[in-house]
């Protein structure tokens, strides 16, 4: 099982709202990957705009009980970041992306749990997968 699990906001918004498509599979991911979950400012900005008001607190309540965690300082990788959003400027690549992309080079035996098919395009260190888990 993997020590770092990486949560972008598809899972997060899938989890929470059970009209999303996808709602189900991330149910079972929280069941089988438990929390805490790693994340950066950029995936919860994400999350609480797709979430709405009648979602908000729910994130906020993951928030509190420290299911959802920031993990993760933009300043210190900025550099990196910025490679990878210039990279992957075709698909386009989101902050957020380029955040948890950047995670799973520097957290050791990690996994994205996401919706977002776009982890299966982008590498980490150049060349490696990213490690992640996705509706099928």
């Amino acid at each position: 099982m993997a020590r770092n699990v990486l949560a972008d906001a598809g899972f997060v918004v899938a989890l929470l709202s059970k009209r999303d498509a996808h709602h189900q599979w991330a149910v079972t991911q929280a069941h089988d990957l438990r929390p805490p979950w790693s994340t950066c400012e950029a995936a919860l900005s994400e999350a609480y705009h797709l979430l709405g008001e009648r979602g908000a607190p729910s994130l906020g309540q993951l928030l509190r009980r420290r299911a959802v965690v920031v993990a993760f300082e933009l300043s210190r990788n900025l550099e990196p970041i910025t490679k990878l959003i210039e990279k992957y400027s075709d698909v386009p690549m989101s902050l957020a992306d380029a955040c948890l992309v950047r995670m799973t080079e520097t957290l050791a035996d990690p996994i994205i749990l996401t919706t977002d098919e776009d982890f299966r395009v982008y590498r980490r260190h150049s060349r490696q997968v990213v490690p992640c888990v996705t509706p099928e």
